[in-house]
C-alpha cells in the first residue's frame, strides 16, 4: 500500500525534464532490496550516463512561411522528424504537447503542423528545458529571419507588422492555444532599446575593420506553462501553525535548485506577516506530504504556489473560527491583519500563536490543492549580438539582452537566475552541444565531457535582462512562470544572429550547433562557390 512506502528527495539537483518520472533503475533497487532484505544503493557513473540517459532534442523539421505583398503572415506548414531513440514512452513525444508554440506571438490565419516519431538505435528522448517549446519557437523564428532576408525587410519590422496587439486578447491562435494576455509589442520595443539595436550597424562596421563578421540575431518566444493542453495536473500544500508560534510550509513543488524554498516561504510571510525566518520549510517527504506535482513546466507558482495561497487562506478561515470562539464574536465580524485576529468594532485581538495555542497542543493546520483551469503564457524578445572569426569559425557571443514578461514577479534574483540558467542552456545547444553516434557501428563517440562541449560563463558574459509584466487572472497571484522562458529564446535569437554574421557569404542557414569547425566549412564553401561563379563569368566574357 502507498502508506507502506516513505520516499525522500533530498538536494537532488536540476535536469530539467528527465528526472520527472520514475526511471527503470528505480523499480529495480526496490526489488533487489525486498529479494535480499537488505537496503540497496545504485549509482550511476558518468560514462553510463551517457550511454543510457534519456537524450534530449533529437529531430529535423521542415518548415514554410507564406507572406501577402505586405509582409503579413498568411500560412504556416511544418512536418517534424523527431528521433525517439530505440524505445517509446509517454514522454517521447512530449513536443506535441507544446507544438501550439509555432503560432508564435504573431497573427498567422493558418497552420499545419504534424509530428512522425522515428526509432532508431540510439538513447532514447526526453523533456528537455522547454520540452518542445524551444523547438517550435526555432522554427518559426528561423523561418521569419530567412522571409525577412529573402524579401529584403527589417527582421524586427517584420515581426512587429505581424504581431498580435494587447486590445485581441484573449487570443485563439490557430494552433490549439488560446493567449489570455499579453503585450507583445511594447516587450520587442522595450528589448530593442535594451540591445541598442539602432547602433548595430555602428558596431558591425568596427567589428568588419578587425576583421570580424558581426551579427544581430531576434528572436520572440512564447511557451505554454502550468499545465499541458491535455489533463490537468494538481499540487498540494499544507501550512501549519504550532502552539509555540512556528509556522511550517509543506508544499508539493519540489525545489531542485530554482529557490522555491525563498519564493514560496515568502508567499508565506507576507500573507501571515511573520519574518521569513519564522517559517520552516520541509520537502521531499512522504510522511509529511504524501502527493505533490513536483516540478516541471514552469509549475512552481503557477500551480505549487497557488496551492499554498489557498492553503494560507485556508489556514487563515481556521483561525478566524478559533478566534471566534475565543472572543466570543461571530466569525463574521472577525479579520485577520497583521498577523492578528481582530473583532470589528471592538479591541480585541488574538495573534496567530495565540490562535494556534488554543486550538490544542499541535496547533493547526490547512491542507489545500490547485489545478489549473487553464495555462499562462509567458512570453518575451531576445536579441544576441555575436562575431565570428572567418579564419577559424569560432563564435563569440559578445552582447545579448532579453525582457521577459512573466507576469507577477515575486522575487527578482530568482527570476534573473533562472533567466540566466536558460539562456545558458540555450547558448550551449545553439554553439556546442551534440551527442555524436558513429554511423558505421553505433557507438557513442560523445561519451565524457572531453568529448562534448557544454557552455561555461565565459561563453556567455553577463546578459541585460528585464521583466515587462502582464499579470495573468488564470491564478491570483498573477504569476505565468519562468523556468523555461531563457532557453525557449536563446536558440532561436543565437542562431539567428549567426546566420545574419555569415549573410554576406550567401549562407542563409546553418544547423544547430554552430561548431568553429561548422562555421569555417561553411565559409570556406560558400569561398569556393564564390570563386567558381566568378571563373564562370569570365568564362562568358570570353
Amino acid at each position: 500500500a502507498p502508506t507502506g512506502l516513505r520516499v525522500l528527495a533530498g538536494d537532488v539537483g536540476g535536469s530539467f525534464g528527465m528526472k520527472g518520472a520514475a526511471g527503470r533503475e528505480d523499480g529495480l533497487v526496490l526489488w533487489a532490496a525486498r529479494r535480499l532484505g537488505r537496503p540497496g544503493l545504485w549509482a550511476s557513473g558518468r560514462t553510463e550516463a551517457f550511454l543510457s540517459d534519456e537524450h534530449g532534442r533529437d529531430l529535423r523539421a521542415k518548415a514554410t512561411l507564406a507572406l501577402d505583398e505586405q509582409g503579413r503572415y498568411l500560412a504556416l506548414d511544418v512536418e517534424f522528424r523527431a528521433n525517439i531513440g530505440a524505445y517509446l514512452s509517454r514522454r517521447s513525444l512530449g513536443m506535441v504537447n507544446n507544438i501550439g508554440g509555432l503560432a508564435g506571438v504573431y497573427r498567422i490565419p493558418a497552420i499545419r503542423a504534424g509530428v512522425t516519431g522515428v526509432f532508431t538505435h540510439t538513447a532514447s528522448v526526453a523533456p528537455y528545458r522547454g520540452a518542445g517549446r524551444p523547438e517550435a519557437t526555432y522554427v518559426v523564428e528561423r523561418l521569419l529571419d530567412a522571409a525577412a532576408r529573402r524579401l529584403g525587410r527589417d527582421p524586427a519590422d517584420l515581426r512587429r507588422r505581424n504581431l498580435i496587439p494587447a486590445e485581441a486578447m484573449p487570443y485563439q491562435t490557430a494552433l490549439t492555444f488560446r493567449y489570455d494576455c499579453g503585450d507583445f509589442a511594447a516587450v520587442q520595443a522595450r528589448a530593442e532599446a535594451l540591445a541598442d539595436r539602432a547602433g548595430f550597424a555602428a558596431r558591425r562596421n568596427a567589428a568588419a575593420a578587425r576583421g570580424r563578421l558581426r551579427g544581430l540575431g531576434i528572436a520572440s518566444p512564447i511557451e505554454i506553462a502550468g499545465r499541458p493542453m491535455g489533463p490537468s495536473r494538481a499540487d498540494t500544500a499544507r501550512v501549519s501553525v504550532a502552539a509555540d508560534g512556528t509556522i511550517e510550509l509543506r508544499p508539493g513543488a519540489m525545489s531542485v535548485g530554482q529557490g522555491h524554498e525563498t519564493a514560496l516561504a515568502r508567499l508565506v510571510a507576507d500573507r501571515l506577516s511573520v519574518p521569513e525566518a519564522a517559517i520552516a520549510y520541509r520537502q521531499g517527504d512522504t510522511d509529511l506530504l504524501a502527493t505533490g506535482r513536483g516540478n516541471g513546466g514552469s509549475s512552481a507558482l503557477v500551480v505549487g504556489g497557488t496551492a499554498v495561497h489557498a492553503a494560507i487562506e485556508a489556514l487563515i478561515e481556521k483561525g478566524r473560527a478559533i478566534a471566534a470562539e475565543a472572543l466570543e464574536a461571530a466569525i463574521a465580524d472577525v479579520s485577520f491583519r497583521d498577523g492578528r485576529f481582530a473583532v470589528a468594532g471592538t479591541d480585541l485581538t488574538l495573534t496567530l500563536a495565540e490562535a494556534a495555542a488554543r486550538a490544542g497542543p499541535d496547533g493547526f493546520a490547512a491542507d489545500a490543492w490547485h489545478a489549473p483551469e487553464e495555462p499562462t503564457y509567458p512570453n518575451g524578445c531576445h536579441i544576441c549580438e555575436i562575431e565570428i572569426d572567418p579564419e577559424t569559425g569560432a563564435v563569440a557571443i559578445v552582447a545579448y539582452a532579453a525582457v521577459e514578461d512573466v507576469g507577477t514577479v515575486l522575487d527578482p534574483a530568482l527570476v534573473e537566475g533562472q533567466m540566466q540558467g536558460g539562456i545558458a542552456q540555450g547558448m550551449g545547444q545553439a554553439l556546442g552541444e551534440r551527442i555524436v553516434y558513429d554511423r558505421a557501428t553505433g557507438q557513442l563517440i560523445s561519451g565524457s565531457f572531453l568529448d562534448y562541449r557544454m557552455p561555461i560563463a565565459a561563453d556567455m558574459g553577463r546578459p541585460v535582462l528585464e521583466t515587462l509584466a502582464v499579470p495573468t487572472a488564470v491564478n491570483p497571484l498573477g504569476a505565468k512562470g519562468v523556468g523555461e522562458a531563457g532557453t525557449v529564446g536563446a536558440l532561436a535569437a543565437v542562431m539567428n544572429a549567426v546566420c545574419d554574421a555569415l549573410a554576406p557569404f550567401g549562407i542563409e542557414h546553418l544547423d544547430m550547433p554552430a561548431t568553429p569547425e561548422r562555421v569555417w566549412r561553411a565559409i570556406r564553401d560558400a569561398r569556393q562557390r564564390g570563386e567558381a561563379r566568378s571563373t564562370d563569368r569570365r568564362e562568358d566574357r570570353r
